[in-house]
C-alpha cells in the first residue's frame, strides 16, 4: 500500500512538472505572438493600411457597399474608434504622362516635344527632282490655227538638295524652342527648242548655286493635357529670316532690262529673258507663320495634322542684278502668302518601328509688285502625298526617312528626307 501511495506521488510530481513547463511554454508563445502583433501593426502604418481600415469602417458604418466585409482585428477597431489625427502621404504617386504619342514624322512640324531639360540634335538631309515641260507662244493669230510669231518649247529640270541641322530645347514639358540651319544646293537644266526658226537640234543649258539658306526659329507650345480618344494641341510660331541669298541678289541675262514678252522677232540677246545665271538659296523675304498641330490616339492608329499661315513680309525698293552691270529698279515687292492644310496616320508597328502615311496641301497666294500682280503669277496649289517610317534604336537616337509624291502640277514630282535626332 505505501509503494503504490509513492508511485502515486511520484506521478503526480511528474506531472506538475511538465504542466509547468508547458506554462512556461506557453508564456514563451505569448511574448512571441506580442512581438509579431507589434510588428505587425507597424508594417500595417507603414503602408498607410490604417487609413484603409478607417475607411472601410465609415463605409460599414454607413451602410455602403462594403457593410459586408469581414470585421476588423480588435487592435484596428479600437484604432478607428479613437481620435483621427492628420495622415501624411507615404511616398509620391506616379506623375501621369501628359506628352503626345509619337509617331513617324512626316510634316516639318513635329508633334511631340522635347521634355523639359533635354537637348535635341537632329541632322537631316532632303533631296527634291521637278520636271516641268511648258510650250511658250509668242506672237498673233491671223485666223484660229495660224500663228505668226515664236513657239519655244521647253523643259526645265530642277535638283534641289538641302542638308540642315536642327536644335531643340524642352524649356518645360509642354514647351520648346527649335533654330535651324539650312544649307543649299541647287541645280537647273533646261531644253529648249525654238520651233520655226530652222533650228533641228536642242538648246541646252544649266545653272546652279549652293549656300547658306534661310536661318529659321520656332517655338512650340502644348495647350492641353489629352488622352486616350482626347486630342492634342500643339500651337507654335516660326519666323523665317532672309539669310540666304535671295532671287533679286542673282545675276540675271538682261543687258538692259528684262522683257516679258517679244513680239515681231524682238533679238532676245539684246534684252534677256530675266533667267538667273545662278540659283538662289533663299527667298529674300522674312516671314512669320502661326500654326496648330493636333494628335488624336485611337488604339491602334494615331490620326495628327497641321494648320498654318505664313505670311511674307513686303520688301520696299527691291532691285534685280543685270548681266554688264548695275541693277533695275522693282520697287515694292510682296510674295504670296501661303495657307497650308496637312492631315495624316500614324500607326506603330512594334517598339521599334512606326509607319506613317498623309497629305499636305499649300495654297499659295500671287505674287505683287508695287502692289499689283506680277504678269505671269497666279495662285498655286501645291498637292504633296507624304509615305514616312521611323525606326528607334534606343531612347535616345531615331531615324526618320519621308517620301514625298506630288500630285499637282507646280509640285516638286519627288522629295526624299532623310532625318536622325539624337537626345541629349
Amino acid at each position: 500500500m505505501r509503494k503504490q501511495v509513492a508511485e502515486q506521488g511520484d506521478r503526480i510530481d511528474a506531472m506538475r512538472s511538465q504542466i509547468s513547463a508547458q506554462i512556461a511554454q506557453l508564456d514563451a508563445m505569448k511574448r512571441a505572438l506580442a512581438e509579431q502583433e507589434a510588428d505587425y501593426q507597424s508594417l500595417r502604418h507603414a503602408v498607410g493600411m490604417d487609413v484603409l481600415d478607417k475607411q472601410r469602417a465609415g463605409s460599414i458604418a454607413a451602410g455602403g457597399p462594403l457593410a459586408s466585409a469581414q470585421p476588423m482585428p480588435a487592435g484596428d477597431a479600437v484604432a478607428a474608434n479613437a481620435p483621427q489625427q492628420q495622415q501624411q502621404p507615404v511616398g509620391e504617386a506616379p506623375k501621369a504622362d501628359t506628352r503626345p504619342p509619337e509617331v513617324a514624322p512626316i510634316f516639318q512640324q513635329p508633334g511631340v516635344l522635347t521634355p523639359k531639360g533635354k537637348f535635341i540634335i537632329e541632322p537631316a538631309y532632303q533631296f527634291g527632282y521637278s520636271n516641268v515641260e511648258r510650250v511658250a507662244l509668242v506672237g498673233y493669230t491671223v485666223i484660229p490655227a495660224i500663228l505668226i510669231g515664236l513657239i519655244d518649247a521647253r523643259q526645265v529640270r530642277i535638283t534641289t538638295q538641302v542638308g540642315w541641322l536642327t536644335a531643340r530645347y524642352g524649356i518645360t514639358n509642354r514647351m520648346e524652342v527649335e533654330v535651324r540651319v539650312p544649307y543649299v544646293y541647287a541645280h537647273e537644266d533646261v531644253t529648249s527648242r525654238e520651233v520655226f526658226t530652222g533650228s533641228a537640234t536642242d538648246k541646252a543649258f544649266g545653272n546652279s548655286g549652293h549656300g547658306l539658306g534661310d536661318v529659321e526659329a520656332t517655338m512650340r507650345y502644348q495647350l492641353n493635357v489629352g488622352g486616350p480618344d482626347k486630342a492634342y494641341y500643339v500651337g507654335w510660331l516660326r519666323v523665317k529670316s532672309n539669310t540666304g541669298r535671295d532671287p533679286f541678289q542673282v545675276t540675271t541675262d538682261c543687258v538692259q532690262r528684262c522683257v516679258e514678252n517679244v513680239i515681231d522677232q524682238v533679238d532676245l540677246s539684246a534684252t534677256g529673258t530675266g533667267l538667273p545665271l545662278s540659283q538662289p538659296v533663299g527667298t529674300g523675304f522674312w516671314a512669320i507663320q502661326p500654326g496648330v498641330t493636333w494628335l488624336y490616339p485611337t488604339d491602334p492608329v494615331v490620326f495628327f495634322g497641321n494648320l498654318s499661315y505664313l505670311y511674307n513680309v513686303p520688301r520696299d525698293n527691291v532691285t534685280r542684278k543685270i548681266l554688264l552691270g548695275g541693277t533695275e529698279d522693282l520697287g515694292k515687292v510682296k510674295l504670296g502668302d501661303i495657307v497650308d492644310v496637312s492631315i495624316g496616320m500614324g500607326l506603330s508597328l512594334n517598339e521599334k518601328a512606326s509607319i506613317s502615311i498623309g497629305y499636305d496641301q499649300s495654297f499659295v497666294g500671287a505674287t505683287k509688285q508695287n502692289n499689283h500682280n506680277v504678269p505671269g503669277s497666279t495662285k498655286t496649289v501645291l498637292g504633296t502625298l507624304l509615305i514616312g517610317g521611323s525606326w528607334r534604336f534606343s531612347d535616345k537616337r531615331t531615324v526618320n526617312f519621308t517620301l514625298g509624291v506630288g500630285v499637282t502640277r507646280d509640285t516638286p514630282d519627288a522629295t526624299v528626307t532623310v532625318r536622325v535626332p539624337m537626345m541629349f
